[in-house]
């Protein structure tokens, strides 16, 4: 998992937020790891789930009683002949199995090129059982100890002996029917609730639309365009700029795209790109909210003034509304802390759930009505050092909570009384987590690194599925940190992104690995149930040299945005959540000048993508001086593209 680069701090903001990195492209990571093996007709196999551990890597589950194993189905007549070899298969390299250890079966005859309907011999690698002693964690699987299998050597049986192939071969097949009958997939839809979710880079699950006729697409609002083939609608210059100047935040209403600018925000309109409005601020902007309400509205954070020789970096402590639809600032609010004292609140995340806005950060926190920001609740912060870190809006609210000291902090995640702000469940984080990220309120779905253990910066090493209700785990999700893509801003609660959340499922990308070309990258696109964390059996491929990251859902599907190579445009498309089978909804132009710019708002850049109903805006969060060494080259601050 990579993290995506992060503001620098200003004075007055605590001393936990790390400096950030400029707004440029990071380099594709070096090397990778194998390609998940495909699954057999039917799906994977759903290993037995271990005993809860708190501080394991293993999917918490209630203890279940033993059964005596089944018996297994006779296996299928082998073929006269073991399969050829298929012509040009590499040798060795990524994907390729470790050879047979002592006690272990010799390495079977090569496969088909396809692939599929060939029974192969249990061996070492990944997703086949392992000899005794010897286990060996499958790609893409939750961290699960491997059941014995139908035919795999036992513990005081055949042990170092060798099958004929033949043999081998009749083995193989009744382990991939044993997969088979065992495999099982686990569906179930949410609904959405009242408000709209536009999809950002910046957030994980997006407004869950309404499945129409004649849609084409399973669950969602999003039709597929009579061209697919797009052009670039308009693009809005970068702002000069002396400095790093943030301009997170971005919106679609009906007529509008919405997007901030320099101590601004601006109106646009969706096809044409001319400037419908615009109202001033009276500073930067800090940190915006990614839901929208029924009405059009949305929250955001700003400065109070513009830098001055006395004030250079001024205090994010305005939390403000913005009617998207008529162009203007509703209302703008400070508050001081619960706490005591006349310095206003410096906030670092806002949201919106339903008509409450809660704002966050470590000096306090408030909630504020949407309509006119009158003051509902402000957090208690105890003796103990207590306080709300952030807040998680959309379908419901959420806040983490921290307790402790710097060095030993405790977490606790709450759903919380939207209107009062009193806590209706709670749930205490595994001692190690340093910081807590909410990735959807209804499911209650929060990422964490425990105890460091993800060793790349991207904020993840496990999930964890809570039941808002009562505040218990349903089930703790691994997350190796090289196999997946998912990722959280260290330090904040509602800022997670290459991730969805919908039909009961986690929707995450695997890390880029190498694919079958000589050269380009891929990835797929998995699903974990919330309620077991078993991975389900299917897979959306991204395809050799294009790269997959979810934006949101539509319904019960996953719009994601396609990576392409450098000599391609990028794509949009619609995953159907159940089948995983894609649909292409958008096919940007493969012309130098156009891929060029579109590249640079990559998805490990930070960019916010929006995409619907045939419009794809890409846009920077923030924008930086011109560059010294190529001083003439265009650079965008929004670049849009059209399917009609």
């Amino acid at each position: 998992m990579t993290q995506p680069p992060q503001q620098p701090p200003r004075p007055d903001e605590p001393s936990d937020t790390p400096p950030g990195a400029p707004n440029t492209p990071p380099a594709p990571p070096a090397g990778g790891f194998g390609a998940p093996q495909d699954p057999p007709p039917g799906g994977f196999g759903q290993p037995t789930p271990p005993p809860a551990d708190p501080f394991g890597k293993q999917p918490q589950q209630p203890q279940q009683p033993q059964q005596p194993p089944a018996a297994p189905p006779q296996p299928p007549a082998a073929p006269q002949q073991p399969p050829a070899a298929p012509q040009g298969a590499p040798a060795g390299g990524y994907g390729t199995p470790p050879p047979p250890a002592p006690g272990s079966y010799p390495t079977p005859p090569a496969p088909q090129p396809n692939g599929y309907g060939y029974p192969q011999a249990p061996q070492p690698g990944y997703g086949y059982p392992q000899a005794p002693g010897q286990p060996q964690q499958p790609y893409g699987y939750p961290t699960q100890p491997m059941q014995p299998q139908y035919g795999a050597p036992q513990p005081g049986g055949n042990g170092g002996k060798k099958f004929s192939t033949q043999m081998q071969i009749i083995v193989a097949a009744a382990v991939a029917v044993v997969l088979i009958i065992g495999a099982g997939v686990i569906y179930s839809a949410t609904s959405g609730d009242g408000g709209k979710d536009e999809a950002s880079s910046s957030g994980s699950t997006g407004g869950e639309g309404k499945g129409g006729e004649g849609s084409g697409l399973a669950g969602g609002s999003e039709k597929v365009p009579a061209n697919t083939k797009s052009k670039v609608a308009f693009q809005v210059p970068q702002p000069v700029v002396k400095d790093i100047v943030t301009v997170e935040g971005s919106w679609l209403t009906d007529k509008a795209y919405v997007k901030s600018g320099i101590n601004e925000i601006n109106g646009y309109d969706r096809d044409k790109g001319t400037k419908l409005w615009s109202f001033p601020l009276p500073g930067e902007v800090c940190t915006t909210s990614r839901h929208v309400s029924k009405d059009d509205k949305t929250a955001i954070v700003f400065q109070e003034t513009k830098p001055t020789k006395e004030n250079k970096y001024p205090s994010c402590n305005q939390v403000g509304v913005i009617d998207l639809a008529a162009g203007k600032l509703l209302w703008s609010k400070s508050v001081t802390s619960a706490t005591g004292g006349d310095r206003p609140v410096t906030f670092d995340e806002v949201t919106l759930s339903g008509t409450t806005v809660a704002a966050g950060g470590t000096s306090g926190g408030a909630a504020f009505k949407l309509a006119d920001g009158a003051e509902l609740w402000k957090p208690k912060t105890g003796a103990d050092g207590c306080y709300d870190r952030g807040y998680a809006g959309g379908e419901a609210l959420a806040v983490v909570r921290k307790c402790g000291t710097y060095d030993s902090p405790q977490l606790t995640v709450q759903a919380l009384n939207p209107t009062t702000g009193a806590p209706l469940s709670s749930y205490q984080m595994p001692a190690g987590v340093e910081y807590a990220h909410i990735i959807s309120t209804k499911p209650l779905v929060v990422a964490a690194d425990v105890g460091d253990t993800a060793g790349d910066g991207s904020g993840i090493s496990d999930f964890f599925s809570i039941d808002a209700a009562t505040g218990k785990l349903k089930v703790r999700i691994p997350a190796d940190a090289e196999k997946y893509a998912g990722d959280c801003d260290s330090t904040e609660v509602e800022k997670c992104q290459n991730m969805a959340v919908g039909n009961n499922r986690l929707y995450l990308p695997t890390e880029r690995h190498d694919g079958t070309s000589e050269y380009g990258d891929t990835n797929e696109v998995v699903a974990f149930d919330l309620d077991t964390g078993k991975l389900l059996g299917g897979r959306a491929d991204a395809g050799d040299r294009h790269i997959l990251t979810p934006l949101r859902m539509d319904g019960t599907s996953i719009i994601a945005y396609k990576e392409a190579p450098y000599d391609k445009g990028g794509q949009v498309v619609s995953i159907d959540g159940e089948t995983f089978k894609q649909t292409t909804l958008m096919e940007n132009p493969d012309d130098e000048a156009v891929r060029k710019a579109e590249k640079r708002f990559s998805i490990g850049s930070g960019a916010e993508l929006l995409y619907s109903e045939g419009q794809l805006y890409m846009s920077a969060k923030s924008v930086h001086k011109p560059s010294t060494v190529t001083p003439d080259e265009k650079v965008y601050l929004v670049v849009a593209y059209g399917t009609g």
